[in-house]
């Protein structure tokens, strides 16, 4: 099920369609969507998820997107609807 990235880049607030069909996280998908080569920054990050806690590399993650010019990224909440509401 697709959902809804909300992010600030360079200033701007954007929204963007976001599966993990396709991405294996928010950020791969929104620096795709901007455009930026990230293959360099994947590849340090598997690094240092075989030797650090998630938090080390949750921290790498968020100083080198900072470095390209984003702000938050996040999910849009999940709307909850009944069934048979469309």
């Amino acid at each position: 099920m697709a959902r809804t990235i909300l992010y600030l880049y360079k200033k701007q607030e954007k929204t963007l369609t976001f599966s993990y069909e396709k991405h294996r996280t928010i950020q791969e998908a929104v620096a795709e969507a901007e455009g930026i080569d990230i293959s360099d920054f994947l590849k340090m990050e598997q690094q240092i998820e075989a030797v650090s806690s998630t938090k080390a590399v949750r921290d790498y993650r968020d100083n080198y997107f900072k470095k390209l010019g984003f702000g938050k990224i996040t999910l849009a909440k999940k709307e909850n609807r009944g069934v048979g509401e469309k």
